[in-house]
């Protein structure tokens, strides 16, 4: 039987899911990083919901899926990367001998969900106490939205890459760490004054990123090296919010008010179109699940291709969460032409957003509904 350790990282998640690491585990270091807005002193009362490290648990009798996967009726071992995902009722456990946030991120999504709030790949921002959801592929102009909205009055800041939406339409922020790369240079120039690990020329971003991509798969399964080419990769810098907004505090939830898509297109000028709730749901399915690092899709397909967590179950109880939190919030996709720089498209950005939002909380406070449009 599987017992948690006491010498334990703990984490509670909006107060619907509580994580326990190992922090013996290779795998703590990063995830006291990536979840340090969510540490907390206190074990949580009873089993915690996900618990991480490096002990794997005795697969009897396990299947084969040719040669990548193991698996019995709760659990799934990738045999390639050494990694073994139990499900046991509620609790979910982790366990692998390499950095696992790729591993924690699809199943937090999944352990949310089944506490009523879905994980989306969003900017968000809260203004005039109402949530804001921008969801968007990543470098469509997120971060640097973020930095101009920060700059004027109303706003604060609630996540630039991942957050929470809740099936009573609350927002759940996410203020993990950001990152800071090259073009980022004249929208938060304070992050580049002084002496900082120097980055690549704007012009070589891309091509260093992609590589980071091809070889991150291989570099997570050692953590001493994985963890020095995160600090020291030329391609970004890790910032905490404090030090990009200093003085400015963070949201951590607030009701939803509207949710803007935000995509890059090859037409000319940038437009704004009204979309149906549906819509917005499917299109913030998709984009969280292929903005996820390619392990932890393959987490997510292993679970479903040995039923320990169907397609079925997992992106239908997902989009009920998600259907529910959009309710009578209107829902927008914003596309802006892809020949913009950053901050070409982030001017944009927060100036269709400048126009629309005021007129939607003025409706929403004097009492009008909004079904939304059908697309």
């Amino acid at each position: 039987m599987h017992t948690e350790q006491t010498r334990s990282l703990n984490f509670d998640i909006h107060g619907r899911v509580t994580i326990r690491v190992d922090a013996s585990a290779p795998a703590a270091r990063q995830l006291q990083t990536m979840l340090a807005c969510f540490a907390t002193d206190k074990d949580s009362e009873g089993p915690a919901d996900i618990v991480v490290d490096d002990r794997p648990e005795l697969m009897p009798d396990a299947g084969l899926l040719e040669h990548e996967l193991a698996y019995t009726e709760n659990s799934v071992r990738f045999q390639a990367d050494r990694v073994q995902v139990v499900r046991d009722g509620r609790q979910w456990r982790i366990h692998g001998p390499g950095e696992l946030l790729t591993s924690v991120v699809p199943i937090l999504d999944a352990a949310m969900v089944g506490q009523g709030a879905g994980m989306i790949h969003a900017a968000t921002m809260a203004y005039r106490g109402h949530a804001i959801a921008l969801p968007a592929a990543g470098g469509t102009g997120k971060t640097s939205t973020a930095a101009k909205l920060m700059r004027r009055e109303g706003w604060s800041f609630m996540g630039d890459d991942w957050a929470f939406l809740a099936d009573d339409a609350t927002m759940l922020g996410y203020a993990k760490p950001m990152f800071i790369k090259p073009h980022h240079r004249d929208i938060y120039p304070h992050l580049f004054e002084g002496v900082r690990k120097p980055l690549v020329p704007s012009q070589l971003s891309q091509t260093v990123g992609r590589l980071t991509t091809v070889v991150h798969p291989f570099v997570i399964r050692y953590p001493r090296v994985a963890d020095f080419s995160r600090r020291w990769s030329p391609e970004h810098r890790m910032v905490e919010p404090a030090a990009a907004f200093p003085g400015r505090k963070v949201t951590t939830s607030a009701p939803l008010a509207a949710a803007i898509y935000i995509e890059r297109f090859e037409g000319s000028r940038s437009r704004l179109v009204e979309r149906s709730r549906d819509w917005m749901v499917d299109r913030m399915l998709g984009n969280f699940h292929i903005e996820m690092a390619g392990f932890s899709q393959q987490v997510v397909t292993g679970l479903a291709a040995t039923s320990v967590v169907p397609w079925r179950e997992h992106f239908a109880a997902k989009g009920d969460v998600l259907t529910k939190s959009l309710d009578g919030r209107p829902c927008h996709l914003l596309q802006v032409p892809s020949a913009y720089s950053a901050d070409e498209a982030s001017d944009d950005i927060v100036k269709h957003l400048e126009q629309l939002l005021p007129s939607i909380l003025d409706e929403q406070a004097s009492g009008v509904g909004h079904s939304g449009a059908q697309s």
